[in-house]
């Protein structure tokens, strides 16, 4: 099981409605792979609908295409979103969006070794993956890897940092 955080926003995006974060591992070919999920719950005043559109204007306004290629955030210095990993919580941050999360041992374990995690940003609303409760494996795989999930979302690797350097 994974817990969900939220995020605390710019003022203006009351259209996102709650935005929530969840940190995890899964196998790649060359190891553990940390990823971050952030999507919308859908509650925003306008429903599903306005939160998915705010999510997909705050990642076009940051330089993130929604259904486009992978972003190498390593190959881009000046992209406007960053990851802090620090007390066992992955910091993401972006113009007018900071979000944080619990992260999992292995989830730290494999971003220490690898230097980056694998943000996919979805415009998909979950509504039922509140913030502050623990999420099922099989529900989290079902979600994070349809297709409706991943075609509606921004990928980015996205380089971690520290406040010890």
């Amino acid at each position: 099981m994974t817990s969900t955080s939220s995020a605390t926003l710019a003022s203006g995006l009351a259209d996102l409605g709650t935005i929530v974060v969840l940190a995890w591992s899964g196998e790649a070919p060359d190891g553990d792979m940390p990823y971050l999920l952030a999507y919308p719950l859908g509650d925003a005043e306008g429903g599903p609908e306005a939160s998915s559109s705010a999510v997909r204007r705050l990642l076009e306004s940051n330089g993130l295409p929604v259904g486009g290629d992978l972003v190498d955030g390593d190959g881009r210095p000046g992209l406007p979103v960053s990851l802090l990993v620090e007390a066992g919580q992955a910091v993401l941050r972006m113009k007018q969006l900071v979000a944080q999360a619990d992260a999992p041992p292995e989830w730290l374990a494999a971003v220490g070794r690898r230097g980056h995690a694998y943000l996919v940003f979805t415009t998909r609303a979950w509504p039922e993956a509140e913030p502050g409760k623990p999420v099922e494996a099989a529900a989290l795989a079902r979600f994070a890897g349809a297709e409706e999930t991943l075609t509606a979302a921004a990928h980015v690797v996205l380089p971690a940092t520290s406040l010890r350097g």
